[in-house]
């Protein structure tokens, strides 16, 4: 029922406007605007615009802060400073991802963790259950609105409403306290999409005021749907296919995010000896020779028919047209341009290994 599902702050904006929802990690989301196609097409041509609300925020303060996302989390937060953030991993003792989140240190011993929508209350209940550090732990979710605008036109759009320059900010790079048509904002150079473009953190209550001020700089207002086909295009992992408990940051080709040398941490001696041997399975791209669409936990075989692993994430790519996706394969198994089957509706399909990112901009 809709009415039990979480309604982010442009929920009312979407019933005016006609627009569908569905139940999305138990919110309320849109899946498209006009069709995934044209969503995509726009925010790799022009500027598209998602609203990503459903974000949780976990807001770690007190005197021994640092210290404790550093051992919470995977990668270094000492790197952290006022203007740079980080992705990292929230991993349990045996190396497993609970999630993968991007962290901002707000002030000296004052950090904020933008977790996925569906792992909010589980992270949070994770990071409460840490002892033996001076820092609480504050689920502030409800306070935030967040809206991502994409593409290439996404900068200079952006650019118009801030009175500082933006034009040489890179990836992960923030500011806060920023001023957008009189609202205060935490502006990321971040997105899910391959694309530059900026992440805005508001107040929920100015959420929809954003959102209406960047569709009148013709930003295409942007679903789930084309969210999704333009991050497996970049080949970024999605939290519960190609990231799980029981799929290793090493193994998902994430190991950037992951600092073995900084010092203690959850899951650190599984994912030292993986950095260091390498890990038993990897996550890796492929596309379809044959007809078809390989979805999520289709069965991925050798010549002889034995199962080598799984798929994890699967499309038609709209920019390419080809079937895209990535499987978690046995290590040995992997090498680029091999061919081997996927299991599509009962029928093995012909796939080969190809490099990812599946597009670059």
């Amino acid at each position: 029922m809709m009415s039990e599902l979480k309604k982010t702050p442009l929920y009312d904006y979407y019933q005016e406007s006609g627009v569908k929802v569905i139940d999305f990690s138990g919110w309320a989301l849109p899946v498209q605007f006009s069709s995934i196609k044209e969503e995509h097409t726009a925010v790799r041509e022009a500027m598209g615009m998602f609203e990503v609300s459903h974000m949780g925020e976990i807001l770690v303060e007190g005197n021994e802060a640092e210290a404790f996302v550093n051992y919470a989390l995977s990668n270094n937060a000492e790197k952290l400073t006022d203007v740079k953030a980080q992705y990292t991993m929230l991993c349990n003792e045996q190396g497993g991802v609970i999630d993968d989140l991007v962290i901002y240190k707000l002030e000296e011993q004052k950090y904020l963790l933008v977790v996925n929508a569906g792992n909010t209350d589980k992270d949070y209940e994770w990071l409460k259950s840490i002892s033996g550090y001076d820092a609480t732990v504050t689920n502030v979710s409800k306070e935030y609105g967040q809206i991502a605008i994409q593409g290439p036109d996404a900068r200079a759009a952006v650019q118009k409403h801030v009175d500082e320059d933006i034009s040489e900010m890179k990836m992960f790079q923030f500011r806060k306290d920023v001023d957008i048509n009189g609202c205060n904002v935490i502006l990321s150079q971040s997105g899910y999409t391959g694309e530059d473009g900026f992440e805005i953190y508001c107040a929920a209550e100015d959420t929809e005021k954003l959102w209406k001020l960047f569709i009148d700089e013709g930003a295409a207002p942007c679903g789930l749907g084309s969210r999704d086909t333009l991050r497996l295009e970049a080949g970024l992992p999605l939290h519960g296919q190609d990231l799980t408990e029981e799929i290793t940051p090493i193994e998902a080709n994430m190991g950037f995010a992951v600092k073995v040398d900084k010092g203690d941490f959850i899951g650190r001696d599984v994912l030292k000896e993986q950095k260091e041997n390498g890990a038993p399975r990897k996550l890796a791209g492929f596309e379809l020779v044959g007809k078809g669409i390989a979805r999520t936990d289709y069965e991925v075989t050798d010549s002889e028919g034995n199962k080598v692993g799984y798929v994890t994430s699967g499309t038609q790519s709209p920019l390419t047209k080809r079937s895209i996706g990535l499987a978690l394969v046995d290590r040995d198994f992997h090498e680029i341009d091999k061919t081997f089957n996927i299991k599509v509706r009962n029928k093995d399909v012909e796939a080969k290994f190809v490099k990812t990112p599946f597009h670059k901009n």
